[in-house]
């Protein structure tokens, strides 16, 4: 994880009460957690970038054990959703290499988790936001799990930085009524349904 050099790691948690509906009893708590690090490819093209992958699992660890201790532990979190935003000198491939290590990473910590862990990544400023998309562990058609959490750091990541972000969830939408297939329906078999 040398090469990709830590400067600062940000947590966020939302507890989310209502959307203009009525109050609930147990809010959802959505959860995000962040690194700007250094990003060892800026402003060249490097043909190999999957060791990377690897060299990136120990910080995926490091995150997930840190915002599922700051979401108060892990029973209940049922959604999750990873994403990366590179620095301007960098490229979209730069995020990429965190679909695996941030993915399993989660998955590692969590248990069992059948579904694919959603992503989004792209180049972006310092202060750019990224809306990262949360979906259900083990039913990626659990509909009220279709969510979204939105980080942003005001001083990175810099040219040649990336952001690195993994998020979590305690519950789905707070007024979910779209319907379809529901959390006690989920039989976990094929990360579907």
């Amino acid at each position: 994880m040398s090469d990709f050099a830590i400067r600062k790691i940000t947590i966020q948690i939302e507890d989310i009460l209502h959307e203009g509906g009525p109050v609930t009893a147990t809010p959802v708590i959505r959860g995000a957690i962040f690194a700007v690090c250094a990003n060892p490819f800026a402003g060249r093209y490097v043909e190999n970038l999957a060791p990377a992958m690897d060299a990136l699992k120990p910080l995926a660890l490091l995150l997930t054990d840190r915002l599922v201790a700051a979401m108060g532990g892990r029973d209940g979190i049922d959604a999750y959703g990873k994403g990366a935003i590179v620095g301007e000198a960098g490229e979209a491939e730069h995020g990429a290499i965190w679909h695996v290590a941030g993915g399993y990473g989660m998955r590692e910590r969590l248990g069992e988790c059948r579904a694919i862990v959603p992503s989004t990544m792209k180049v972006g400023g310092m202060g750019a936001t990224l809306d990262i998309p949360l979906g259900h562990l083990n039913a990626a058609y659990v509909r009220s799990r279709f969510d979204v959490i939105t980080v942003a750091c005001e001083d990175g990541p810099r040219s040649g930085e990336v952001l690195f972000a993994l998020a979590m969830a305690r519950g789905g939408r707070v007024h979910s009524r779209m319907g379809g297939l529901e959390v006690d329906q989920v039989k976990g078999e094929d990360g579907l349904r």
